[in-house]
């Protein structure tokens, strides 16, 4: 008989599982509209080109053998194109397997574009600049500050920082700032 404990544990476990397999709502919405945005000439389904543009915008690293392999796999019409619904499933799955603390050292990268290990107040303003954003200074500095953990005035990326990471990705979220 299983104690209490380990049958909550395990329930707790299977609620987990069950979480991980679904996407957000934003995720949806980001799909369809890398679908719809990438269908050029609107006929409700992508081929191989438009394909490989859309799952590259929704950030997955595909080579020329990976689109070919879909298009193969999901194909039903011999046209060369999927529908919307093959691509949802597609890239569901993808990003199901997505592993957080991979995409949040991902994140980091994208602002540590010198390779220091670090953010500094430099990449956050590059970051803003690029992305059209209008941040003041005292706003990235309490970005900054609230993971500098040395008091240094940068903020590194350690094997601890997830959180703070998962917390900064939703601080910038809220500035449009998409990674």
């Amino acid at each position: 008989m299983m104690s209490l404990s380990l049958r909550t544990e395990l329930a707790v476990d299977k609620t987990k599982r069950k979480k991980r397999r679904e996407l957000t709502e934003e995720q949806k919405l980001e799909i369809k509209e890398a679908f719809e945005l990438f269908d050029t000439d609107k006929d409700k389904e992508i081929d191989y080109h438009e394909l490989k543009v859309a799952m590259r915008a929704l950030g997955f690293e595909v080579k020329k053998v990976d689109v070919l392999k879909i298009l193969k796999d999901y194909n039903r019409e011999g046209n060369g194109k999927i529908t919307f619904d093959d691509f949802n499933e597609v890239v569901t799955d993808r990003m199901l397997q997505r592993d957080p603390k991979e995409e949040i050292l991902k994140a980091f990268k994208l602002f540590d574009d010198d390779d220091s290990g670090r953010i500094s107040m430099r990449n956050l303003r590059r970051v803003a600049r690029e992305l059209g954003e209008s941040i003041t200074d005292e706003e990235l500095r309490s970005m900054i500050d609230e993971f500098d953990t040395d008091g240094d005035g940068e903020s590194e990326y350690t094997q601890g920082a997830d959180t703070a990471y998962m917390r900064a990705h939703i601080q910038l979220n809220n500035h449009q700032f998409k990674m």
